[in-house]
């Protein structure tokens, strides 16, 4: 949550300062601190559901693929209807922000195989072979 936060507060600048040297700097901290999410995000499918990590992996992939293809086009969109640049930036920390709030709520102590019933196969037993 915190990298959030400081993505946040580095992209702020950049709606209101108008030299690109300054613009540079803090883009580049703010992709710093959205980094620092990547290993912890990745995480979380093997922390929740062991038996779903690759879904909730793939899951994850497609949902990155397609905010990937899309961010720039509505970037692109909301810049040449309102003629700034700036507002396509607010929206990016308002969303930040969306972000931040949310993952006070995220509980990574409850898993969801802990639903599963106990006659269920150990997934981490090795599985034994007949000689």
């Amino acid at each position: 949550m915190t990298s959030l936060l400081g993505s946040m507060v580095c992209l702020i600048p950049v709606i209101f300062i108008k030299d690109t040297t300054i613009t540079a700097i803090c883009l580049s901290g703010a992709f710093f601190f959205l980094e620092l999410t990547v290993g912890p995000i990745w995480a979380i499918p093997m922390d929740i559901s062991r038996r779903h990590a690759g879904t909730a992996s793939g899951i994850m992939n497609t949902g990155s693929a397609i905010a990937g293809i899309v961010s720039p086009l509505i970037f692109g969109v909301v810049a040449q209807l309102t003629g700034s640049y700036a507002l396509p930036f607010v929206g990016s920390v308002a969303l930040l922000l969306v972000g931040a709030v949310l993952a006070w709520r995220f509980l990574p102590r409850r898993r969801i195989d802990q639903a599963a019933p106990a006659e269920e196969a150990d997934l981490n037993a090795v599985p034994r072979t007949s000689a």
